[in-house]
């Protein structure tokens, strides 16, 4: 064998092993992105088996890309600077979804839900401790901050109270299960609605409703 074909064969017989710890990989990452939820409410709403996990669309994503692309085995490559970037991708989307579990699973309780609500409106909105006064008081009448409200009589639901509840497909299909997906969408109906969760408050004093 020659000395060319031997260094092909090691290359080959490297990037396969690689190609075997991707698939691992990326095994553990679809398993982080699915929660058991099976969680039916006192008011007797069926919900889903699972919660799935939404990224945010500033989320930096174009790596994924970079995941499926080929290993460069073409003369002076090197093989090994890929592969090892290619294991930081990896690990980095890992973290992202480690993180957005742990947002999912904190946002399960009243005052979770409120820290992560806070932290949405200043780093999206750029609302400040003033609105989310006005956002505390008008959310804590509607559902007291519970994702799992829901009003047998309208079908409002969540802690924004959402009517249809439906409508909050629009940032997710999780929304039965997902408080993320409920506040989310709040702010956003707040946004397009109302400018500012101050002036939807205003509106829920004068009308019971906003």
């Amino acid at each position: 064998m020659s000395k060319r074909a031997s260094k092909l064969g090691t290359k080959y017989l490297f990037v396969r092993s690689n190609r075997f710890k991707s698939r691992a990989l990326w095994t553990m990452v679809a398993s982080f992105l699915f929660i058991s939820a099976a969680q039916p409410t006192a008011y007797g709403l069926e919900f889903p088996m699972t919660t799935s996990l939404s990224l945010p669309a500033s989320a930096n994503l174009t790596a994924s890309v970079a995941l499926n692309a080929e290993v460069d085995l073409s003369e002076g490559a090197s093989l090994y600077t890929q592969l090892n970037q290619r294991t930081g991708l990896f690990a980095s989307q890992m973290a992202l979804a480690a993180a957005i579990s742990q947002q999912v699973e904190m946002a399960r309780t009243a005052v979770g839900a409120k820290k992560v609500a806070k932290e949405i409106m200043f780093n999206e909105y750029a609302w400040g401790a003033d609105q989310f006064t006005c956002l505390n008081r008008l959310w804590t009448r509607e559902s007291l901050w519970n994702y799992k409200s829901h009003n047998k009589s309208s079908g409002a639901h969540g802690i924004p109270q959402a009517l249809p509840a439906i409508k909050m497909e629009i940032i997710s299909s999780d929304w039965r299960t997902n408080p993320v997906t409920q506040i989310r969408w709040g702010l956003h109906y707040i946004e397009l609605r109302y400018d500012s969760p101050c002036k939807a408050w205003a509106k829920f004093r004068r009308s019971n409703y906003y």
